[in-house]
């Protein structure tokens, strides 16, 4: 609610849609809000049982159908949210490969190869100046606007982000998108989810942002205060990477030395992480769920047996439902152990070769 409440572009928002247009809800929307046409996609959006979910907005004459932007894809981003988790808690490829299957969404060849570099999946979405434009509020500070900038990563734009708080401390908000490589080597390879881009017209959709800069600097300068005119710097209380002031190179030392910067109490304690654990545990619940799973079980002699002891436990959803169960392996062996004892035997073999070939003296 906080979230679509907040989009620009929308006047009025209702809690109690249903999923499928209904005879009852049809009429409220008619009557009450005043509605001429019910929007959707252009997709089809079919109940389990076949039938269309607008089928009866479609019957009255009062359904209008619209483009879908192209190249964005919730199930894409849920995809790659599963496979960074995988990614960071277990290193395993099975899971990897497994999950690549159910997403479709890419990833740098870089990535795909076991190297370095950001793990931010390739987008397929083609931003154009035509469409920053219609993001775009149009106009600047007045000359004696009080302006406000508030600068991070804004992955997975949420409602944890202080942007309205900021806003109403000036007449003008100014936001700050770190890019790709910046948000990676402060996250992680497997950060940021969206691309540039992406977090940036998310943010630019908000109501209380009026401007973006695409690609901002990590550290607050004193030339970026004083090209944008900004009067106060303002960061969250809840936030990814708050041991700024913990750091050697603190980022908004500049600004702290000004005295304009100001440390805002965020709303929710919602991150990006968070809402990530939240969406990866959810689709592990679904698959317990969907296969019918009663009881999960794991080998007290593994390779990976300090699950318990990681951050990410790959093991939290059926621990918590008590459905998880710790079995007596029969025997102390792992592909570890078998590896090294063929290298040793292969070792040994090698120096009963070398001891059983004759050593001939030379021929004078």
């Amino acid at each position: 609610m906080i979230m679509v409440s907040a989009v620009k572009w929308v006047d009025e928002v209702t809690s109690d849609a249903p999923y499928a247009i209904t005879e009852d809800f049809m009429r409220k929307l008619f009557d009450e809000y005043n509605i001429d046409y019910i929007i959707h996609g252009d997709y089809p959006c079919i109940l389990p049982d076949g039938s269309d979910a607008y089928a009866l907005a479609k019957k009255v004459g009062r359904y209008k159908k619209i483009k879908r932007t192209e190249g964005v894809s919730s199930t894409d981003i849920v995809g790659c949210m599963l496979l960074c988790v995988r990614e960071r808690s277990t290193g395993d490829s099975h899971n990897r490969s497994s999950l690549q299957r159910q997403f479709s969404h890419g990833r740098s060849p870089k990535s795909e190869s076991g190297g370095s570099g950001s793990g931010t999946r390739i987008s397929h979405f083609l931003p154009t100046s035509r469409r920053i434009v219609q993001f775009s509020n149009g106009k600047g500070p007045g000359p004696d606007a009080p302006v406000v900038y508030i600068d991070g990563a804004f992955d997975l734009f949420h409602a944890g982000h202080i942007l309205r708080l900021a806003r109403g401390l000036g007449d003008f908000l100014l936001v700050g998108i770190h890019n790709d490589q910046t948000v990676s080597a402060k996250r992680g390879a497997h950060c940021p989810i969206m691309n540039l881009h992406e977090r940036s017209l998310s943010v630019f959709a908000c109501r209380y942002v009026d401007e973006v800069i695409i690609g901002a600097p990590l550290e607050v300068s004193k030339n970026t205060i004083t090209t944008f005119n900004i009067s106060l710097v303002v960061h969250g209380t809840v936030a990814e990477d708050n041991d700024f002031q913990k750091e050697k190179g603190n980022p908004y030392a500049v600004p702290i030395s000004m005295g304009i910067f100001k440390l805002l109490e965020s709303p929710l304690d919602i991150t990006t992480s968070t809402i990530i654990r939240r969406i990866v545990s959810n689709h592990e619940a679904y698959q317990i769920t969907t296969f019918n799973i009663s009881l999960v079980v794991h080998g007290t002699v593994a390779e990976d047996n300090d699950f318990q002891k990681e951050k990410g436990n790959p093991y939290a959803v059926p621990i918590s439902m008590g459905i998880f169960k710790l079995l007596e392996s029969p025997l102390d062996i792992t592909t570890s152990t078998i590896i090294r004892r063929i290298v040793s035997n292969h070792e040994a073999y090698q120096i009963a070769d070398d001891l059983a070939t004759p050593t001939f003296g030379a021929v004078k």
